[in-house]
């Protein structure tokens, strides 16, 4: 059960303005939208990656590790792994599987013979956006399970874009169009508590010894209650 409780005593060592702050990101923060990355090399690109999940209000993003172990640098997130959750996946089939069975359909991002452009493509559903590797793309297992693909039309020498860039075009390019639709793609009441609750215990130094302190209140307050009556 969620701990109101503590939420409201925690959040009272926080500004009035960074309250605010987190009240106005949680209104335009989605689960509906989703990001996979698989398996990209450069360590700049996934932190890239999930700097603009955070910038284009995806809440959650999935992470493949098979290949080139941990691929988050800090630096160039800029603080945006405080924000968003990263699930992280030894295997692209783990990573398909629990997507799978979250109800997402599974969209490739790749220049596929039957891929939709980003203006065509429409959202009527929960939806993974899957991201590949730099030079190789996607693996044949994605492409294999995908429910359908997604490209990026261009109209100059250059066949392909930098993964980070990618991302950021059409995410900002279906947060639009997510954004003006009538799906319910807000998160929850108990989604925007959780995250209260995750965000405010990331902004206080000693959160721990804060926790303990509110606990020692309340089991004095009971013992004197006790006592009284």
């Amino acid at each position: 059960m969620f701990d109101h409780q503590l939420l409201r005593y925690l959040e009272g060592y926080l500004t009035n303005e960074r309250k605010a702050r987190f009240e106005e990101v949680l209104t335009q923060r989605t689960n509906f939208l989703t990001v996979a990355i698989e398996d990209v090399f450069q360590l700049h690109n996934t932190s890239a990656v999930i700097r603009s999940c955070d910038a284009f209000g995806i809440q959650n993003v999935h992470v493949v590790e098979a290949r080139y172990g941990k691929r988050l640098d800090k630096q160039i997130a800029m603080g945006a792994e405080q924000w968003v959750d990263v699930q992280r996946y030894k295997s692209t089939k783990s990573c398909l599987e629990a997507l799978k069975s979250a109800n997402f359909q599974i969209i490739a991002t790749t220049p596929h013979d039957n891929a939709v452009e980003l203006s065509q493509f429409e959202l009527t559903q929960k939806t993974a956006l899957f991201f590949g590797t730099e030079k190789e793309g996607l693996s044949q297992e994605i492409l294999n399970a995908a429910d359908g693909y997604i490209t990026i039309p261009m109209n100059g020498f250059t066949e392909s874009l930098n993964v980070s860039v990618a991302a950021a075009i059409i995410l900002q390019d279906l947060g639009r169009k997510l954004r003006v639709s009538s799906l319910d793609w807000r998160l929850t009441e108990i989604e925007k508590n959780e995250k209260r609750m995750d965000w405010t215990k990331r902004s206080i130094k000693d959160v721990a010894a804060l926790s303990r302190d509110l606990d020692h209140r309340n089991i004095f307050c009971t013992f004197n209650c006790n006592q009284f009556k």
